[in-house]
């Protein structure tokens, strides 16, 4: 196994008022991160994952136990020695007036400038690397308020590597990004994990995107448990069921995801299999129908026919002839006419 970076050894994380008692969130954390390794925090809202980052970092201090980074206990360290070692990227927009991109970036020089802040043909080397490892070379002379949301993450991930660090911390970096965007921010920070041998430690609500991307899940689950393993081992455990329990959703272990339940009203038999089946149970499923098998009792069928690229739905209600859809829309629309009708009729 790599080197560990970053570890706490019987951490406690919350808070200590002047006044009134202390508020522990979650105790006896005994967590580690390696180079070249990325973990992502997960964790409902309200549990303490943004706690426990600030205490990680130093902006707040524990409540017991201690952090150490590169084997140094982080109480220790001056804040310059902190940031030669760690850097951070946080959710917040930061305002930085009429500063460039490639400005931004050489302001992660800063833990290795003199009293001057003088750049030296190394700092310069460093900071042209840190964009063109996060394809950012063509944002450098652009206003960093002008560029967009991805564009500009891209350039603040590009200051925190300037800094050189062992460890990089980051909160919630695909918030505010499309889809798309998402999906290319992780695979980049998932890059510079590999090609750097640097250590990564993000929070995230993206589930489906920490799945594929990390090496390893720090699970912060309500009452301050905490469980920690390779994503498909906390899948294969039921952990996620056991963090995230809902009223209304499960956990999908085959599928890697969370599925909603509304409250099914009606029995609708579904005939056809494969990928419009699947399709088609879902839409009635969102309707509020409890599908059965095509064989089974029920006061509305459903039979798929037609071929996967052209399919349509025959739809019989009982008592009432069949009727012939081209669109999932028009099933739906169809279900709940019919089931309007039903509780008309008491």
């Amino acid at each position: 196994m790599s080197a560990t970076v970053l570890a706490t050894e019987d951490l406690s994380i919350g808070y200590a008022p002047r006044r009134g008692p202390r508020r522990v969130i979650a105790a006896d954390l005994n967590l580690a991160l390696h180079a070249g390794e990325v973990v992502c925090l997960l964790g409902p809202n309200g549990v303490g994952k943004s706690t426990l980052l600030r205490t990680l970092v130093g902006m707040q201090p524990p409540l017991g136990g201690r952090v150490l980074l590169d084997g140094a206990d982080l109480a220790t360290l001056s804040p310059r020695e902190v940031a030669r070692r760690l850097s951070v990227v946080l959710t917040e927009r930061i305002e930085v007036g009429q500063l460039t991109a490639y400005a931004l970036v050489a302001l992660g020089r800063h833990p290795h400038t003199d009293w001057t802040g003088r750049l030296t043909p190394r700092d310069e080397e460093v900071a042209r690397w840190a964009l063109e490892a996060v394809d950012a070379v063509s944002l450098a002379g652009r206003l960093v308020h002008e560029l967009s949301d991805g564009e500009r993450q891209r350039v603040m991930v590009a200051r925190a590597l300037a800094q050189e660090p062992l460890v990089m911390i980051l909160d919630e970096p695909t918030a505010f990004l499309d889809l798309p965007r998402r999906v290319e921010m992780m695979g980049l920070l998932r890059r510079l994990a590999r090609e750097t041998n640097r250590a990564l430690l993000l929070s995230t609500h993206d589930l489906d995107l920490a799945l594929r991307s990390a090496d390893v899940l720090w699970l912060l689950a309500p009452e301050g448990v905490m469980r920690t393993g390779a994503p498909e081992d906390l899948v294969l455990s039921g952990a996620f069921e056991a963090t995230f329990a809902s009223q209304g959703i499960s956990f999908d272990r085959h599928q890697g995801s969370f599925r909603v339940h509304p409250p099914a009203y009606w029995r609708v038999a579904l005939t056809g299999d494969g990928l419009i089946g699947a399709w088609t149970a879902r839409a009635l499923e969102r309707a509020g129908c409890q599908i059965v098998g095509g064989e089974e009792p029920a006061l509305a069928r459903v039979i798929i026919s037609g071929s996967d690229l052209a399919p349509r739905w025959n739809v019989w209600f009982d008592g009432a002839p069949p009727q012939r859809v081209a669109s999932l829309r028009e099933v739906v629309a169809l279900v709940r006419e019919w089931m309007s009708a039903m509780r008309r009729l008491g």
